[in-house]
């Protein structure tokens, strides 16, 4: 039986993305590996957002490629972000690459390497081994949003990822997203219903909604007794029997109504977590940046949602020495952090991207000063975070046991709908149940507890 190895980088929908292939892969026959060295095809998964990603997706694709095994006849391929952004141009970086698919293009992968690979292994072979095959595709095709769909998640898994829309109109000034997934595109709810069913009845009972922008779902569509299509999707989706917990990411300010707030009081089911990219607590980089909201409006949304659900918890993304950032502008950020009190946030240093409006401004800020506003942001955050679950210690959550620990095996993983890993003793619960814990430890981001 022929195998394949697939290494994602990046966000949850590069997760998803790589389920599905993988799912694929397993109808046509071949069997799942982790072992580079007798796989018989190799794929990473790839993400554009950072220089640092693509350079590391890079250097892992050189060295696998470069080794001497066995197996002659590996087909090596790139998928992803970095495909669609770099497309023929990763041939002349690696030149034993074979292929190269991008973002509208997983459906398809699955296909191109069994045929190559069959090719290969032909008696005599009718593709020559140890060469590059150089195949790219990297095209836009039509109703490319409605292929999303078939997959499995890990094997006794009770979360899973469900894209509900592809690509991003958004064009803020830093990201190469637009570039690399392309214009938003909504699947048809009917289709992420039944997805969503069909994963019920595997077992599943968490599901993540996934989008560049979700709030944006079926921006075209007209409201309905003032509640969005995003909105009635999660309404639809709450109503799905034996489905215990629903979340969604990353939502934008923009186009997020009050309806979408207003979900919170109604839909039990909607996970007491958002994750809210930020980006600036400063106005001026805001504008530089091309986020059509000021961080007023921002904070005014996170008081809302709070409102609604008392024991929200925010996690945000945070850009520190973008173009132009002065110490104030850089203060009024840190300053915006303390005030929401955000449960986690990912701090990033601005990094130039191919082809954006920002790698070409003026004033671009040294790597010193971007380290150490990260630094001193990174400290903040992690001040408050700690402070936060702290603050748990002897209360009562209900977690949803999902796994062994990856680092104890006498112990239970699971998470808070607020989002919060929790540990808890192994035996005392069953996967995929949800559980009252008494929490009884804290050590700043992970929380410990006992079934109550």
């Amino acid at each position: 039986m022929p195998s394949v190895l697939i290494k994602t980088y990046g966000c949850q929908m590069n997760e998803r993305d790589t389920e599905q292939v993988a799912s694929m892969f397993l109808a046509g026959g071949y069997e799942l590996t982790k072992d580079e060295d007798t796989a018989d095809i190799i794929l990473i998964n790839t993400c554009s957002v950072r220089e640092k990603a693509e350079l590391k997706a890079q250097g892992k694709m050189g060295l696998l490629c470069a080794r001497p095994h066995a197996k002659p006849w590996v087909v090596y391929g790139f998928m992803g972000c970095m495909s669609q952004s770099c497309g023929q141009d990763l041939f002349r970086i690696i030149p034993r690459l074979d292929i190269v698919t991008g973002t509208r293009q997983y459906h398809n992968v699955y296909q191109l390497c069994n045929r190559l690979l069959r090719s290969r292994l032909g008696n005599p072979p009718t593709e020559p081994l140890r060469r590059g095959a150089h195949i790219c595709h990297t095209e836009h095709e039509d109703g490319f949003q409605n292929a999303i769909r078939d997959h499995l998640p890990p094997s006794g898994h009770c979360t899973a990822f469900v894209s509900i829309m592809q690509g991003c109109d958004m064009r803020c000034s830093y990201c190469i997203v637009p570039s690399t997934r392309g214009e938003e595109c909504s699947r048809p709810m009917d289709d992420i219903l039944r997805e969503a069913r069909e994963l019920v009845d595997r077992g599943v009972k968490e599901i993540t909604l996934l989008g560049q922008i979700v709030n944006r779902y079926g921006k075209e569509q007209p409201l309905i007794n003032g509640r969005s299509a995003f909105v009635r999707l999660l309404e639809q989706l709450s109503d799905i029997d034996g489905l215990e917990r629903l979340r969604f990411t990353s939502p934008h300010p923009i186009g997020f109504r009050e309806d979408l707030v207003r979900a919170y009081t109604y839909l039990p089911k909607l996970c007491s977590h958002i994750h809210f990219p930020m980006q600036s607590g400063s106005d001026r980089i805001l504008a530089l940046m091309r986020r059509p909201y000021k961080n007023e409006k921002y904070i005014r949304l996170c008081e809302a949602m709070r409102e609604a659900r008392p024991d929200l918890a925010i996690t945000t993304d945070i850009i520190v020495g973008f173009p132009g950032e002065t110490d104030d502008d850089y203060q009024q950020t840190k300053a915006a952090v303390e005030r929401i009190q955000f449960d986690n946030a990912f701090i990033f240093q601005y990094s130039p991207r191919r082809d954006t409006i920002a790698a070409a401004m003026p004033d671009q800020i040294c790597l010193r000063v971007k380290e150490e506003r990260n630094h001193d942001l990174l400290e903040t955050v992690n001040r408050i975070a700690t402070a936060r679950n702290n603050a748990l210690v002897g209360t009562l959550q209900h977690i949803l046991v999902e796994s062994l620990s990856k680092n104890n095996p006498n112990r239970l993983q699971g998470r808070t709908s607020q989002n919060k890993p929790v540990m808890i003793p192994a035996g005392s619960a069953a996967i995929g149940s949800i559980v009252p814990v008494r929490i009884t430890e804290s050590t700043g981001f992970t929380l410990y507890g006992e079934p109550a």
